[in-house]
Order: C-alpha cells, then sequence, then structure tokens
C-alpha cells in the first residue's frame, strides 16, 4: 500500500511539473490552431513536417489563411506544385528564424536572418512589432519546438545569393 501511494505521490508531483510547458510542436499547434490550413497544406507540400516537427528550437512567423487568400493567388497555386518545391521551401523557410526569439527581444532588434538566408526587418510602431510590412496579430504561442507569432501577411523572400561569383537577387 504504501508503495502504491509513494508511486501516486511521484505521478502528481511529476504531472504538476509538466503543467504549462507545451506538449504540441509547432506543426501540431498551427493545425490545432485552425487558422493556418494553408500554411500547414504549404508545409506539408514542401516537405518541411519532419523539419518543423524537429528540436529546433525555431521561430516561426506564421501567415493566416486570411495572410495567404490576400496573396497572390495564382502564385500560391503555383508554389504549390510538385515542380516548384524547393521555391515553396524558400518561401516557406523566409518565414523561419532559429532559436526562440520572444516579442519582447524581437521588438530590441532591427534584423533577423531567416533560415532561408538573408535578412527580415523587424521594426516597432507604436506598440505593434512588424516583419517587413506583415504586422505580428499574436504573440509568443509557445511550442514545445519553439514559438510561433501570427503575422497579417506571407513574407517574401529577396535572397541575395553567389552564383559563380555573381551575385544575382532571387524573388519569388
Amino acid at each position: 500500500m504504501k508503495k502504491v501511494i509513494t508511486s501516486i505521490i511521484s505521478l502528481v508531483t511529476m504531472a504538476s511539473l509538466l503543467v504549462g510547458a507545451p506538449k504540441k510542436d509547432i506543426v501540431d499547434t498551427a493545425v490545432e490552431a485552425g487558422s493556418f490550413k494553408t500554411l500547414v497544406t504549404a508545409v506539408q507540400k514542401a516537405g518541411l513536417v519532419d523539419t518543423l516537427k524537429g528540436d529546433g528550437p525555431f521561430t516561426v512567423f506564421a501567415p493566416t489563411d486570411e495572410a495567404f487568400a490576400n496573396f497572390w493567388p495564382e502564385t500560391l497555386k503555383n508554389l504549390l506544385k510538385p515542380e516548384n518545391k524547393d521555391k515553396l521551401q524558400m518561401l516557406l523557410t523566409y518565414h523561419v528564424v532559429s532559436g526562440k526569439v520572444k516579442a519582447k527581444k524581437a521588438k530590441k532588434l532591427e534584423s533577423a536572418e531567416p533560415v532561408s538566408g538573408g535578412s527580415l526587418k523587424l521594426s516597432v510602431k507604436g506598440k505593434d512589432l512588424f516583419i517587413n510590412s506583415a504586422k505580428v496579430m499574436k504573440a509568443d504561442i509557445k511550442a514545445s519546438n519553439g514559438i510561433i507569432h501570427v503575422i497579417d501577411g506571407v513574407l517574401i523572400p529577396n535572397v541575395m545569393k553567389d552564383a559563380k561569383k555573381k551575385t544575382k537577387s532571387t524573388n519569388i
């Protein structure tokens, strides 16, 4: 009987330590939210699900379905085609920064380097945080492997690449 009580106390103690700790990764958190169907579909088509379910930590600037609806419809339709997987990956990884960057810290930064390369411009207007021209609508959504900031626009990468000692701009 004493062992049973000790086991119960151990379980309760362990459970209390886990309360508040996010249990879902970035992808599962986005799926559960329900307002990121387009983003989740794009992440699946780009083959980035396993990456965004990985250890991280990642900071994701997540456009809502409404933000994608305002994005160029024909461009998005083309990016979702299998032959454009590399461009879709570039677009999506432009929304991801390595590490866990909370809004309070982001407001002190002028720029951040996305996983895709290039640069994101961070700025504050009033009390609002902007990533390039997209406004952060909801910040600091915790996930087990990082943090999500909901944005009202799709970020368009303009990545400088060094190809055969020539610098060129790659736009989507």
